[in-house]
C-alpha cells in the first residue's frame, strides 16, 4: 500500500495508518511509527532508483546548478524543520498537556483527526489544479522564495497524517508558479533529505520506550520493519513504472477530489468505532 500511494498525493500515510486501524494495531505505538518511516524509507530509495538520472541530467549536468539546488533544498529543509518542530512542540505543551510525557506520535491513529487533514489536502490540490488550468502568465524557475514556501508548507505537514506532504509541496509550488513537473522532482528530493530525520526520530523514541526492557525490546521490531521497508521499495519500483507518467498526463484536481472522498471514508470509519 505504502509503496503504490507514495507517488501520488493522496497521503500514504493516511492510508498506511487506516490499514493498520482496520488490522487491529495501535498506529500511534513506537513500533507502528517506526514501521511507518521504514515504509516511507523502502519507498525512498524506489524513488531515489527511478528519479535518478532526471536528477543528474537536471540538477548535476554542472557544479553551478548543483551547488544551485543544493542551496535550495537546504533551505526549504531548514524552515521545514523549524516549523515542523515548532508546530509539534506547541501540540505537545498545549493540545496534549494533560496527558504525561506528551508525544505528538499520540495522535496518528486518530481517524478524526486524518479525516479533515485529507480534505485540507484536497483542497489545497483543488485550487493548485484550478489555477494551473486558468493561469496564463509564463511559470517561473524555482528560486528561493519558491523554496522557502514549499518548506515551510511540508513543515506544517509533519504533525498531521493525512495532510499528504507531496500534495501540499507540490500544490504550493504550483501556486507559486512553478511548474508541476518541476515541483514534483523537487519535492520528492526533499523527501529523501526528510526520511533519515524522520528515521532517527523514530528509532529514538522506540529506544527510549523499550529501553526498560532490554535492547531485545528494541531490536523486536526491526526485523518486520526491515521486510516492510523492502516490500515497499519493490512496489514503489512498480507503481512508479506506470503511475509517474499519468500523474503527468493526468488532471491535478482529480487527486483533489479523491482526497476529499477518502476523507469522508475515513470519518464514516471513525464514526463505526474504528
Amino acid at each position: 500500500m505504502q509503496g503504490l500511494a507514495e507517488l501520488l498525493p493522496v497521503s500514504s500515510s493516511a492510508h498506511v495508518v487506516v490499514a493498520e486501524k482496520l488490522m487491529g494495531l495501535d498506529p500511534s505505538a513506537p513500533a507502528m511509527t517506526l514501521l511507518l518511516v521504514m515504509l516511507h524509507t523502502g519507498t525512498m530509495f524506489a524513488v531515489i532508483l527511478y528519479f535518478w538520472k532526471t536528477w543528474r541530467d537536471t540538477y548535476f549536468r554542472s557544479a553551478y546548478v548543483a551547488k544551485e539546488f543544493g542551496i535550495l533544498l537546504v533551505l526549504a529543509t531548514v524552515i521545514t524543520g523549524v516549523i515542523g518542530e515548532v508546530l509539534i512542540k506547541l501540540i505537545e505543551k498545549v493540545a496534549l498537556r494533560s496527558s504525561p510525557a506528551a508525544e505528538v506520535e499520540q495522535l496518528f491513529g486518530r481517524l478524526e483527526l486524518i479525516a479533515p487533514a485529507l480534505a485540507a489536502a484536497g483542497i489545497l490540490i483543488l485550487v493548485a489544479g484550478v489555477a494551473e488550468r486558468k493561469r496564463q502568465a509564463k511559470p517561473v524557475a524555482l528560486g528561493a522564495r519558491q523554496a522557502g514556501l514549499i518548506g515551510a508548507v511540508q513543515g506544517l505537514c509533519l504533525p498531521f497524517r493525512g495532510f499528504s506532504r507531496s500534495g501540499a509541496t507540490i500544490s504550493t509550488g504550483m501556486l507559486a508558479g512553478v511548474p508541476k513537473d518541476q515541483a514534483e522532482k523537487f519535492s520528492f528530493a526533499l523527501a529523501v533529505l526528510l526520511t533519515p530525520a524522520a528515521i532517527g526520530r523514530e528509532a529514538l523514541r522506540l529506544f527510549k520506550t523499550a529501553h526498560g526492557s532490554g535492547l531485545g525490546a528494541f531490536a523486536a521490531p526491526l526485523a518486520p520493519c526491515l521486510l516492510g521497508a523492502a516490500l515497499a521499495f519493490l512496489a514503489g519500483l512498480v507503481a512508479l513504472k506506470w503511475l509517474s507518467r499519468w500523474l503527468e498526463t493526468g488532471r491535478w484536481y482529480l487527486f483533489g477530489i479523491y482526497c476529499l472522498a477518502a476523507s469522508a471514508v475515513v470519518a464514516a470509519l471513525h464514526f463505526n468505532g474504528y
